[in-house]
């Protein structure tokens, strides 16, 4: 059943048996009030009666000594005859025989016998479909003790609860049909948001996990639909982050095998070529020599990709390390380099770093630097003492890196120009070495670049760092 369904239901059934119940209390109500007042007037009415009969004993002959049955039973009828019509009574003795009593009167004699001299009784019954209030009291008069009963008939009293009841289950019948169309109206905006968010989990179900469900309210569903939402935006974020290392894997595994493939095949061709050919010394040589070459590149690649694993799994040990002693090694491997221009400037202090590992970030890049630049070029290798940390920046003047391939350098085997990097033995994974690396350093590279104008790479390693 459905949860909308679920609250016309209930709230249906509250209201039946809180109208059912209040209406019953009301209607009840007014017949008791009614049906106390009729009592109250039958008790005066018996009251006058006695009254009245006591006084019409007064006026019997002095020559009876005890008031005769005919005086009784004419005194009954003159006081019957007395009222304005339906007045039903009757008379009785010591014994509580009837000694006179009007047409119609029907009543047992249980009231009657529960009489008392000192008590007055009544009783409500029922007679041929009508209601009577019947009530009892005892007279003294002339040395006789007589038992008066009346029946007044109250059966309007009754009527009009049954017509109450049954005028107040019609307004219950109507209220309910209106509060039914009117709660179908208040449940259909109570669940608006809950149907939404169950099309926007359907949607995404299917595989859209661009929909978001809207918000038609600020109350708790309202915040459980802004969380969804937000729920959603991160599912969909780490669907994406995860379609796009697939991705990235996918692109992984064909670029290795392709860097794979191109040095394997010059190995086997030219070892085949050693094999089966008789070659004469220097067309020997130039075989022999591919086949080192190629054999070198597959030997860097091989460790690069191990530093990167490694590197990604590891924590820095860190430990103070004098900037001086970093340039003074930077400066012993490239100084001695004719090919290029190298240019070393820094601000003496001291970093907190895992020395082997900023040196093979530094290397790397300058080693990048070297390749993207042409022979004799400059490439400066700097130092900053800054405020928030010691930043590190290498410069080259070189074929520069496009704006929209910036993003992906730092991804393994990735190269701008791969016909220029496999020339000077580069498979694209020094920068994501770099990377691995200065993330567990709390750092990350930082690239300015222009295609054609050079590119600066540079990285801040914080003061703050964290400690071993």
């Amino acid at each position: 059943m459905k949860f909308s369904l679920k609250i016309l239901l209930w709230m249906i059934i509250v209201m039946a048996l809180g109208l059912g119940f209040s209406g019953f209390y009301f209607v009840n109500y007014v017949f008791e009030t009614s049906l106390e007042r009729e009592v109250g007037q039958a008790l005066d009415e018996n009251s006058i009666l006695s009254f009245a009969f006591e006084t019409a004993a007064l006026s019997v002959p002095a020559k009876y000594s005890v008031m005769p049955d005919t005086t009784v039973e004419e005194i009954a009828s003159n006081l019957e005859k007395s009222g304005q019509g339906g007045r039903l009574l009757r008379i009785s003795d010591e014994e509580k025989n009837s000694l006179y009593a009007s047409d119609g009167f029907e009543a047992n004699d249980e009231l009657l016998m529960q009489t008392t001299d000192n008590l007055k009784t009544y009783q409500i019954i029922q007679l041929g479909g009508k209601y009577y209030i019947n009530t009892g009291t005892a007279i003294t008069a002339l040395n006789r003790v007589l038992y008066l009963e009346t029946m007044r008939d109250v059966s309007e009293v009754f009527a009009e609860r049954t017509i109450g009841f049954s005028l107040y289950r019609r307004v219950i019948l109507i209220i309910l049909v209106a509060a039914a169309i009117i709660m179908i109206f208040i449940s259909s905006m109570l669940t608006k948001p809950i149907r939404l968010l169950t099309n926007a989990t359907k949607k995404m179900s299917a595989g859209d996990y661009s929909y978001r469900a809207k918000q038609v309210s600020h109350d708790e569903l309202g915040q459980l639909t802004c969380d969804f939402n937000s729920m959603a935006e991160t599912l969909e974020q780490n669907i994406e982050t995860l379609e796009e290392e697939i991705k990235a894997r996918e692109e992984f595994m064909g670029d290795f095998a392709h860097e794979l493939k191109t040095p394997l095949t010059a190995i086997i061709g030219y070892a085949d070529m050693l094999r089966s050919h008789k070659l004469d010394e220097e067309q020997s040589f130039m075989s022999a020599n591919y086949i080192y070459t190629e054999g070198k590149r597959l030997e860097a690649m091989s460790f690069r990709l191990l530093d990167i694993i490694v590197a990604g799994k590891k924590e820095a040990h860190l430990q103070n390390l004098s900037v001086e002693t970093l340039f003074d090694y930077l400066k012993d491997m490239y100084v001695a380099n004719r090919d290029m221009e190298f240019s070393f400037q820094y601000d003496q202090g001291e970093i907190q770093a895992e020395a082997n590992l900023i040196k093979t970030v530094l290397v790397n890049l300058i080693d990048n630097a070297c390749k993207a630049s042409e022979s004799g070029s400059k490439i400066e290798v700097n130092g900053y003492a800054l405020e928030e940390g010691y930043r590190f920046a290498v410069k080259d003047y070189g074929i520069g890196i496009p704006q929209e391939e910036q993003h992906k350098i730092t991804k393994a085997f990735y190269m701008v120009d791969k016909s220029r990097a496999r020339s000077k033995n580069g498979a694209g994974l020094g920068l994501a070495l770099c990377v691995e690396i200065l993330k567990i350093h709390d750092s990350e590279l930082e690239i300015e670049s222009e295609a054609g104008k050079g590119a600066c790479f540079s990285f801040l390693l914080k003061y703050e760092s964290r400690e071993e």
